[in-house]
């Protein structure tokens, strides 16, 4: 019998349901988590009610504290305090995380919204853009034309286009790469022509 486990049986002897839930708990004894959450999941999720005024974000920060309890109950000490006391603890930073979590998402709304709404795209230039792309790509030559039309404008991956061609993988993967090369080159110069 483990010194934890010898403890727990001990304080559940005396009556001592606090002592026994804090060392069962660290010891990670089944149906500790239970037992500890049934006894302060209600003033969990109060406490993330009342700060986050959400019931949906208190349900989740209720959950979280619980499964980071868990996950970190290796670092619980039940001789420091007891475990209703190092979950609530749990709880706060969790609740101060979604607020920290909340005011970025409001700043990174408001930073979108302050945005000027953009100009309307010219419907001709998407299409000059693909006429120019697909010049560019028939420039490349077979097989490097094929292999890159199969990739890219009908969304083949690289296996399914060494098939396809019957060419070793690495081959169809060579002149990908080496035709994305040659693509970027020759886009450049054309974008440095306008």
């Amino acid at each position: 019998m483990s010194v934890r486990t010898a403890m727990v049986a001990v304080a559940t002897e005396r009556g001592d349901a606090s002592d026994g839930l804090d060392h069962a708990f660290a010891a990670g004894v089944d149906g500790s988590l239970e037992r500890l959450y049934r006894e302060t999941s209600s003033l969990v999720f109060t406490l993330a009610l009342r700060a986050l005024g959400d019931r949906a974000e208190a349900e989740d920060v209720t959950q979280q504290t619980y499964v980071a309890a868990w996950r970190g109950r290796a670092g619980y000490d039940p001789e420091r305090a007891p475990a209703r006391a190092w979950v609530v603890g749990i709880a706060r930073r969790t609740i101060a995380d979604a607020l920290a979590a909340r005011g970025r998402e409001r700043r990174r709304l408001e930073a979108v919204r302050d945005v000027p709404a953009a100009v309307e795209p010219d419907p001709w230039a998407g299409e000059a853009e693909r006429i120019v792309v697909r010049s560019e790509v028939e420039s490349l030559g077979p097989p490097r034309s094929t292999i890159v039309a199969l990739a890219f404008f009908e969304g083949r991956t690289h296996e399914q286009i060494a098939a396809e061609l019957k060419m070793p993988l690495g081959t169809v993967k060579s002149h990908l790469r080496r035709s994305l090369l040659a693509l970027r080159h020759g886009l450049e110069a054309a974008d440095a022509a306008l």
